[in-house]
Protein backbone atom coordinates (compact mmCIF):
# COMPACT_ATOMS: atom_id res chain seq x y z
CA UNK A 1 0.00 0.00 0.00
CA UNK A 2 2.89 2.26 0.96
CA UNK A 3 4.44 1.75 -2.46
CA UNK A 4 1.02 2.94 -4.12
CA UNK A 5 0.95 5.48 -2.83
CA UNK A 6 4.44 6.77 -3.28
CA UNK A 7 4.12 5.90 -7.29
CA UNK A 8 0.90 8.07 -7.08
CA UNK A 9 2.87 11.19 -5.55
CA UNK A 10 5.87 10.36 -7.54
CA UNK A 11 5.07 9.45 -10.84
CA UNK A 12 8.46 8.33 -12.09
CA UNK A 13 10.25 10.41 -15.54
CA UNK A 14 9.52 6.90 -17.27
CA UNK A 15 5.59 7.27 -18.11
CA UNK A 16 6.18 10.53 -18.09
CA UNK A 17 7.96 10.17 -21.34
CA UNK A 18 5.62 7.41 -22.63
CA UNK A 19 2.30 9.85 -22.49
CA UNK A 20 4.27 12.55 -24.07
CA UNK A 21 5.54 10.42 -27.27
CA UNK A 22 1.35 8.97 -27.68
CA UNK A 23 0.26 13.20 -27.70
CA UNK A 24 2.37 14.05 -29.97
CA UNK A 25 2.33 11.18 -32.32
CA UNK A 26 -1.68 11.80 -32.33
CA UNK A 27 -1.51 14.88 -33.32
CA UNK A 28 0.99 14.34 -35.96
CA UNK A 29 -1.49 12.05 -37.62
CA UNK A 30 -4.11 14.49 -36.90
CA UNK A 31 -1.76 17.19 -39.47
CA UNK A 32 -0.95 14.58 -41.61
CA UNK A 33 -4.12 12.36 -42.42
CA UNK A 34 -6.61 15.74 -41.67
CA UNK A 35 -8.79 13.65 -39.76
CA UNK A 36 -11.95 15.28 -39.07
CA UNK A 37 -14.58 13.44 -36.63
CA UNK A 38 -18.23 13.14 -38.07
CA UNK A 39 -20.79 15.24 -36.43
CA UNK A 40 -22.23 12.32 -34.46
CA UNK A 41 -19.05 12.04 -32.84
CA UNK A 42 -18.09 15.76 -32.08
CA UNK A 43 -17.58 16.94 -28.30
CA UNK A 44 -20.50 19.46 -27.26
CA UNK A 45 -18.63 22.15 -25.18
CA UNK A 46 -22.24 23.38 -23.76
CA UNK A 47 -24.93 21.06 -23.65
CA UNK A 48 -27.44 23.14 -21.75
CA UNK A 49 -27.72 25.29 -24.68
CA UNK A 50 -28.71 22.78 -26.94
CA UNK A 51 -31.35 22.14 -24.55
CA UNK A 52 -32.59 25.21 -24.45
CA UNK A 53 -33.03 25.73 -27.81
CA UNK A 54 -35.31 22.49 -28.23
CA UNK A 55 -37.69 23.47 -25.76
CA UNK A 56 -38.02 27.19 -26.75
CA UNK A 57 -38.56 25.80 -30.57
CA UNK A 58 -41.37 23.81 -28.85
CA UNK A 59 -42.68 26.67 -26.71
CA UNK A 60 -42.75 29.23 -30.38
CA UNK A 61 -44.56 26.12 -32.03
CA UNK A 62 -47.27 26.19 -29.41
CA UNK A 63 -50.91 27.54 -30.94
CA UNK A 64 -52.38 31.01 -29.47
CA UNK A 65 -55.14 30.93 -27.56
CA UNK A 66 -58.34 31.42 -29.30
CA UNK A 67 -62.05 32.00 -27.79
CA UNK A 68 -64.78 30.17 -27.82
CA UNK A 69 -66.40 30.19 -31.51
CA UNK A 70 -69.57 32.11 -29.77
CA UNK A 71 -67.30 35.16 -29.07
CA UNK A 72 -64.63 34.59 -32.27
CA UNK A 73 -65.49 37.67 -34.08
CA UNK A 74 -62.22 37.60 -36.11
CA UNK A 75 -63.18 38.26 -39.48
CA UNK A 76 -67.03 39.03 -38.98
CA UNK A 77 -68.62 42.17 -39.23
CA UNK A 78 -71.42 43.20 -37.07
CA UNK A 79 -75.08 42.17 -37.55
CA UNK A 80 -76.95 44.76 -39.06
CA UNK A 81 -81.12 44.70 -38.79
CA UNK A 82 -83.88 46.88 -40.25
CA UNK A 83 -86.23 46.51 -37.49
CA UNK A 84 -87.80 49.86 -36.96
CA UNK A 85 -87.82 50.31 -33.29
CA UNK A 86 -85.58 50.39 -30.69
CA UNK A 87 -84.37 47.20 -29.05
CA UNK A 88 -84.84 46.71 -25.45
CA UNK A 89 -84.79 43.60 -23.11
CA UNK A 90 -88.69 43.85 -22.12
CA UNK A 91 -91.17 45.90 -24.67
CA UNK A 92 -94.13 45.83 -22.32
CA UNK A 93 -92.01 46.42 -19.18
CA UNK A 94 -90.51 49.18 -19.53
CA UNK A 95 -91.28 52.87 -20.86
CA UNK A 96 -89.72 54.96 -23.14
CA UNK A 97 -90.96 57.74 -21.77
CA UNK A 98 -89.77 56.87 -17.82
CA UNK A 99 -86.12 58.39 -17.79
CA UNK A 100 -83.49 56.03 -15.19
CA UNK A 101 -81.30 57.96 -12.97
CA UNK A 102 -78.45 55.83 -13.52
CA UNK A 103 -77.35 52.07 -14.13
CA UNK A 104 -76.20 49.35 -12.16
CA UNK A 105 -73.64 48.11 -15.01
CA UNK A 106 -71.29 49.57 -17.80
CA UNK A 107 -72.91 49.88 -20.70
CA UNK A 108 -71.71 46.24 -21.76
CA UNK A 109 -74.27 45.60 -24.95
CA UNK A 110 -75.90 42.31 -24.28
CA UNK A 111 -75.59 41.38 -27.94
CA UNK A 112 -72.44 40.31 -27.57
CA UNK A 113 -69.07 42.53 -28.20
CA UNK A 114 -68.95 43.61 -31.76
CA UNK A 115 -72.15 41.30 -32.80
CA UNK A 116 -74.63 44.25 -33.26
CA UNK A 117 -74.14 47.77 -35.32
CA UNK A 118 -76.23 49.91 -33.00
CA UNK A 119 -74.76 51.17 -29.63
CA UNK A 120 -76.13 49.93 -26.40
CA UNK A 121 -77.14 52.95 -24.10
CA UNK A 122 -77.38 51.15 -20.80
CA UNK A 123 -81.49 51.02 -22.10
CA UNK A 124 -81.71 50.32 -25.53
CA UNK A 125 -79.94 50.01 -28.75
CA UNK A 126 -81.38 53.01 -30.66
CA UNK A 127 -82.63 52.53 -34.07
CA UNK A 128 -81.94 55.97 -35.14
CA UNK A 129 -78.95 57.35 -33.26
CA UNK A 130 -76.41 54.79 -32.72
CA UNK A 131 -73.95 57.17 -31.10
CA UNK A 132 -75.79 58.09 -28.18
CA UNK A 133 -73.86 57.93 -24.95
CA UNK A 134 -76.11 58.80 -22.26
CA UNK A 135 -78.78 57.54 -20.27
CA UNK A 136 -81.53 59.26 -21.67
CA UNK A 137 -83.02 58.33 -24.52
CA UNK A 138 -82.98 60.23 -28.03
CA UNK A 139 -86.28 61.32 -29.43
CA UNK A 140 -87.54 59.12 -31.78
CA UNK A 141 -87.76 59.58 -35.19
CA UNK A 142 -91.39 60.03 -36.74
CA UNK A 143 -90.49 58.43 -39.39
CA UNK A 144 -90.18 55.23 -37.85
CA UNK A 145 -93.70 54.87 -36.59
CA UNK A 146 -94.41 55.52 -40.25
CA UNK A 147 -92.30 52.71 -41.30
CA UNK A 148 -93.83 49.82 -39.29
CA UNK A 149 -97.17 50.77 -40.37
CA UNK A 150 -96.01 50.21 -44.07
CA UNK A 151 -94.18 47.31 -43.01
CA UNK A 152 -97.03 45.55 -40.99
CA UNK A 153 -99.87 46.32 -44.46
CA UNK A 154 -97.46 44.81 -46.41
CA UNK A 155 -97.19 41.83 -44.56
CA UNK A 156 -100.69 41.77 -43.73
CA UNK A 157 -102.32 42.45 -46.85
CA UNK A 158 -106.41 41.74 -47.06
CA UNK A 159 -108.46 41.21 -43.72
CA UNK A 160 -109.01 37.82 -42.61
CA UNK A 161 -112.99 36.74 -43.19
CA UNK A 162 -115.10 35.50 -40.70
CA UNK A 163 -114.48 31.91 -41.85
CA UNK A 164 -111.01 31.61 -42.11
CA UNK A 165 -110.64 33.43 -39.11
CA UNK A 166 -112.19 30.75 -36.91
CA UNK A 167 -110.07 28.05 -38.89
CA UNK A 168 -107.36 29.36 -37.83
CA UNK A 169 -108.50 30.00 -34.28
CA UNK A 170 -109.88 26.21 -33.92
CA UNK A 171 -106.45 25.21 -35.06
CA UNK A 172 -104.68 27.25 -32.05
CA UNK A 173 -107.46 25.49 -29.53
CA UNK A 174 -105.55 23.19 -26.55
CA UNK A 175 -106.98 20.56 -27.79
CA UNK A 176 -105.75 20.68 -31.50
CA UNK A 177 -101.97 21.50 -30.41
CA UNK A 178 -99.73 21.86 -27.86
CA UNK A 179 -97.66 24.49 -29.78
CA UNK A 180 -97.77 27.20 -27.08
CA UNK A 181 -95.30 30.91 -26.35
CA UNK A 182 -95.75 31.59 -22.62
CA UNK A 183 -94.97 35.45 -21.50
CA UNK A 184 -94.57 35.68 -18.02
CA UNK A 185 -93.59 38.28 -15.70
CA UNK A 186 -90.79 39.67 -18.13
CA UNK A 187 -93.41 40.33 -20.29
CA UNK A 188 -93.03 40.50 -24.06
CA UNK A 189 -88.50 39.86 -23.96
CA UNK A 190 -86.46 40.35 -27.30
CA UNK A 191 -85.94 37.19 -27.61
CA UNK A 192 -89.25 36.09 -27.70
CA UNK A 193 -90.01 37.84 -31.15
CA UNK A 194 -87.55 34.95 -32.43
CA UNK A 195 -89.50 32.71 -31.21
CA UNK A 196 -92.32 33.62 -32.43
CA UNK A 197 -91.44 34.12 -35.99
CA UNK A 198 -90.05 30.61 -35.88
CA UNK A 199 -93.83 29.56 -34.71
CA UNK A 200 -94.45 31.33 -38.21
CA UNK A 201 -92.68 29.75 -40.18
CA UNK A 202 -94.51 26.27 -39.67
CA UNK A 203 -97.86 27.45 -38.72
CA UNK A 204 -100.15 30.40 -39.71
CA UNK A 205 -101.00 31.60 -36.51
CA UNK A 206 -99.35 31.28 -32.79
CA UNK A 207 -101.28 30.64 -29.64
CA UNK A 208 -99.90 32.91 -26.73
CA UNK A 209 -100.32 32.54 -23.40
CA UNK A 210 -100.26 35.78 -20.93
CA UNK A 211 -100.05 35.55 -17.03
CA UNK A 212 -98.05 37.50 -14.10
CA UNK A 213 -97.36 41.32 -13.86
CA UNK A 214 -98.20 42.28 -17.72
CA UNK A 215 -101.58 41.23 -17.41
CA UNK A 216 -102.55 44.18 -15.66
CA UNK A 217 -102.61 45.76 -18.97
CA UNK A 218 -103.48 44.23 -21.80
CA UNK A 219 -104.10 46.66 -24.38
CA UNK A 220 -100.41 47.40 -24.05
CA UNK A 221 -99.61 43.88 -24.34
CA UNK A 222 -101.68 43.19 -27.37
CA UNK A 223 -100.23 46.60 -29.05
CA UNK A 224 -96.36 45.90 -28.15
CA UNK A 225 -97.32 42.31 -30.03
CA UNK A 226 -98.72 43.64 -33.32
CA UNK A 227 -96.26 46.50 -33.31
CA UNK A 228 -92.78 44.65 -32.91
CA UNK A 229 -94.34 41.38 -34.82
CA UNK A 230 -95.83 43.12 -37.47
CA UNK A 231 -98.80 40.65 -36.65
CA UNK A 232 -102.25 40.28 -36.28
CA UNK A 233 -104.13 39.43 -33.00
CA UNK A 234 -107.66 37.50 -34.08
CA UNK A 235 -108.92 36.00 -30.96
CA UNK A 236 -108.24 36.89 -27.20
CA UNK A 237 -110.14 34.74 -23.88
CA UNK A 238 -108.69 36.06 -20.48
CA UNK A 239 -104.58 36.00 -20.99
CA UNK A 240 -104.70 33.92 -23.87
CA UNK A 241 -104.07 35.19 -27.81
CA UNK A 242 -103.89 34.07 -30.70
CA UNK A 243 -101.62 35.80 -32.96
CA UNK A 244 -101.94 35.66 -36.88
CA UNK A 245 -98.77 36.48 -39.16
CA UNK A 246 -100.11 37.66 -42.15
CA UNK A 247 -101.36 37.12 -45.55
CA UNK A 248 -98.31 38.14 -47.71
CA UNK A 249 -96.09 36.50 -45.13
CA UNK A 250 -92.95 34.96 -46.27
CA UNK A 251 -90.50 32.94 -43.54
CA UNK A 252 -87.40 33.02 -45.73
CA UNK A 253 -88.09 36.87 -45.59
CA UNK A 254 -88.53 36.88 -42.30
CA UNK A 255 -86.58 40.28 -40.74
CA UNK A 256 -83.34 40.07 -39.08
CA UNK A 257 -83.70 39.73 -35.25
CA UNK A 258 -80.14 39.52 -33.57
CA UNK A 259 -80.52 37.63 -30.29
CA UNK A 260 -79.59 38.97 -26.37
CA UNK A 261 -76.91 36.20 -25.19
CA UNK A 262 -77.67 37.59 -21.48
CA UNK A 263 -80.30 39.75 -19.33
CA UNK A 264 -79.04 43.00 -18.60
CA UNK A 265 -79.39 44.91 -15.52
CA UNK A 266 -82.55 46.90 -14.85
CA UNK A 267 -81.70 50.64 -14.60
CA UNK A 268 -82.42 52.85 -11.29
CA UNK A 269 -85.57 54.39 -11.26
CA UNK A 270 -86.67 56.99 -9.05
CA UNK A 271 -88.35 55.79 -5.25
CA UNK A 272 -92.06 54.87 -6.11
CA UNK A 273 -92.76 55.45 -2.68
CA UNK A 274 -91.12 59.27 -0.94
CA UNK A 275 -91.34 59.29 2.74
CA UNK A 276 -94.25 61.95 2.80
CA UNK A 277 -97.01 61.67 0.37
CA UNK A 278 -97.63 64.96 -1.55
CA UNK A 279 -99.57 67.49 -0.15
CA UNK A 280 -99.63 65.21 3.68
CA UNK A 281 -97.89 66.12 6.58
CA UNK A 282 -95.62 63.36 8.11
CA UNK A 283 -98.37 62.58 10.78
CA UNK A 284 -100.93 62.12 8.61
CA UNK A 285 -99.00 60.05 5.96
CA UNK A 286 -98.01 57.67 8.77
CA UNK A 287 -101.93 57.70 10.20
CA UNK A 288 -102.93 57.02 6.99
CA UNK A 289 -100.37 53.71 6.07
CA UNK A 290 -101.37 52.60 9.71
CA UNK A 291 -105.12 52.75 8.60
CA UNK A 292 -104.26 51.32 4.56
CA UNK A 293 -102.68 48.12 6.49
CA UNK A 294 -105.76 47.66 8.67
CA UNK A 295 -108.78 48.02 5.94
CA UNK A 296 -109.64 44.50 4.87
CA UNK A 297 -108.41 43.69 1.19
CA UNK A 298 -110.78 43.56 -1.88
CA UNK A 299 -108.46 40.75 -3.34
CA UNK A 300 -105.97 38.23 -2.91
CA UNK A 301 -103.53 37.73 -5.87
CA UNK A 302 -102.71 34.25 -7.14
CA UNK A 303 -99.38 33.63 -8.22
CA UNK A 304 -98.67 34.13 -11.64
CA UNK A 305 -102.01 34.53 -12.28
CA UNK A 306 -104.29 36.31 -14.43
CA UNK A 307 -105.14 40.18 -13.70
CA UNK A 308 -107.04 41.75 -16.28
CA UNK A 309 -109.80 42.86 -14.01
CA UNK A 310 -107.55 44.68 -11.37
CA UNK A 311 -107.60 48.29 -12.72
CA UNK A 312 -111.55 48.02 -12.77
CA UNK A 313 -111.71 46.49 -9.58
CA UNK A 314 -109.56 49.33 -8.22
CA UNK A 315 -112.05 52.21 -9.79
CA UNK A 316 -115.11 50.74 -8.47
CA UNK A 317 -113.10 50.46 -4.99
CA UNK A 318 -112.76 54.36 -5.27
CA UNK A 319 -116.17 54.73 -5.78
CA UNK A 320 -117.10 53.94 -1.67
CA UNK A 321 -113.71 54.17 0.15
CA UNK A 322 -110.19 56.27 -0.31
CA UNK A 323 -108.11 53.72 0.59
CA UNK A 324 -107.91 50.37 -1.13
CA UNK A 325 -105.52 47.10 -0.17
CA UNK A 326 -104.58 44.61 -2.21
CA UNK A 327 -103.41 41.15 -0.74
CA UNK A 328 -99.98 39.82 -2.50
CA UNK A 329 -98.79 37.32 0.04
CA UNK A 330 -96.75 34.76 -2.03
CA UNK A 331 -95.77 36.99 -4.71
CA UNK A 332 -92.24 38.33 -5.36
CA UNK A 333 -91.31 41.58 -4.25
CA UNK A 334 -90.02 42.80 -7.67
CA UNK A 335 -93.53 41.53 -8.97
CA UNK A 336 -96.19 43.73 -6.80
CA UNK A 337 -94.23 46.35 -7.07
CA UNK A 338 -94.62 46.66 -10.67
CA UNK A 339 -98.10 46.17 -10.57
CA UNK A 340 -98.37 49.06 -7.91
CA UNK A 341 -96.41 51.05 -10.58
CA UNK A 342 -99.08 50.00 -13.37
CA UNK A 343 -101.88 50.40 -11.32
CA UNK A 344 -100.67 54.07 -10.24
CA UNK A 345 -100.64 55.56 -14.14
CA UNK A 346 -103.55 52.97 -15.52
CA UNK A 347 -106.08 53.87 -12.61
CA UNK A 348 -105.15 56.46 -11.41
CA UNK A 349 -103.87 56.89 -7.86
CA UNK A 350 -101.08 57.55 -5.05
CA UNK A 351 -99.23 54.55 -4.04
CA UNK A 352 -99.45 54.37 -0.50
CA UNK A 353 -97.08 51.77 0.98
CA UNK A 354 -96.19 47.97 0.26
CA UNK A 355 -95.22 47.16 3.62
CA UNK A 356 -96.11 42.81 5.07
CA UNK A 357 -96.49 42.40 1.43
CA UNK A 358 -99.21 44.42 0.59
CA UNK A 359 -100.35 47.54 -1.43
CA UNK A 360 -102.02 50.14 -1.00
CA UNK A 361 -103.31 52.74 -2.65
CA UNK A 362 -105.17 56.20 -2.32
CA UNK A 363 -107.45 57.85 -4.71
CA UNK A 364 -105.95 61.29 -3.87
CA UNK A 365 -107.85 65.11 -3.20
CA UNK A 366 -108.53 65.19 -6.62
CA UNK A 367 -109.40 62.04 -7.93
CA UNK A 368 -111.87 62.00 -10.96
CA UNK A 369 -112.24 58.74 -12.67
CA UNK A 370 -111.23 58.56 -16.40
CA UNK A 371 -114.17 59.41 -18.79
CA UNK A 372 -113.12 56.76 -21.62
CA UNK A 373 -113.31 53.77 -19.45
CA UNK A 374 -112.32 51.76 -22.66
CA UNK A 375 -110.45 48.37 -21.05
CA UNK A 376 -110.29 45.00 -22.35
CA UNK A 377 -113.39 42.53 -21.78
CA UNK A 378 -112.54 38.79 -20.45
CA UNK A 379 -113.96 37.96 -23.99
CA UNK A 380 -113.19 39.83 -27.28
CA UNK A 381 -114.81 38.77 -30.28
CA UNK A 382 -113.24 39.73 -33.66
CA UNK A 383 -116.39 38.62 -36.48
CA UNK A 384 -119.66 39.27 -36.29
CA UNK A 385 -122.03 39.08 -33.16
CA UNK A 386 -123.69 35.62 -33.03
CA UNK A 387 -120.24 33.27 -33.96
CA UNK A 388 -119.72 31.19 -30.83
CA UNK A 389 -116.44 29.26 -32.88
CA UNK A 390 -114.30 30.55 -29.23
CA UNK A 391 -116.61 29.02 -26.88
CA UNK A 392 -114.66 26.17 -26.30
CA UNK A 393 -111.21 28.05 -24.97
CA UNK A 394 -109.79 27.33 -21.83
CA UNK A 395 -109.90 28.88 -18.58
CA UNK A 396 -106.44 30.79 -17.21
CA UNK A 397 -104.87 31.54 -14.13
CA UNK A 398 -106.46 34.96 -12.27
CA UNK A 399 -107.05 35.89 -9.02
CA UNK A 400 -108.18 34.70 -5.58
CA UNK A 401 -111.74 36.23 -4.58
CA UNK A 402 -115.32 35.28 -4.72
CA UNK A 403 -117.10 32.75 -6.04
CA UNK A 404 -117.80 35.21 -9.54
CA UNK A 405 -114.17 36.51 -9.49
CA UNK A 406 -112.94 32.69 -9.87
CA UNK A 407 -115.95 31.74 -12.37
CA UNK A 408 -114.69 34.73 -14.65
CA UNK A 409 -111.05 33.76 -13.93
CA UNK A 410 -111.06 30.05 -13.29
CA UNK A 411 -108.42 28.06 -12.10
CA UNK A 412 -105.37 26.31 -14.34
CA UNK A 413 -103.18 24.01 -13.38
Amino acid sequence: MSLSRLSRQNPSPLSLSVTRHLSTSSSKLYDYYSFQPPPTLSPNPNPNTNTNTHTNSKKSQKPQYRPPSSLDRTNLKPRYSDLPFDFRYSYTESSPNMRPIGLREPKYSPFGPGRLDREWTGVCAPAVDSKVKSVEDGPEDPKLEEKRMMMRNRIQGQPLNNAEREILVDKCQRQKTRKQINLGRDGLTHNMLNDIHNHWKHDEAVRIKCLGVPTVDMKNVCSQLEDKTFGKIIHRHGGLLVLYRGRNYHPKKRPEIPLMLWRPHEPIYPRLIKTTIEGLSIEETKEMRKRGLAIPAIIKLAKNGFYGNLVPMVRDAFLVSDLVRIDCQGLEKSDYRKIGCKLRDLVPCVLVTFNKEQIVVWKGKYYKPPDDGEFFTIRQFFDTPGSNFDSGVEEHDSLDGSSKQQEAFGNDD
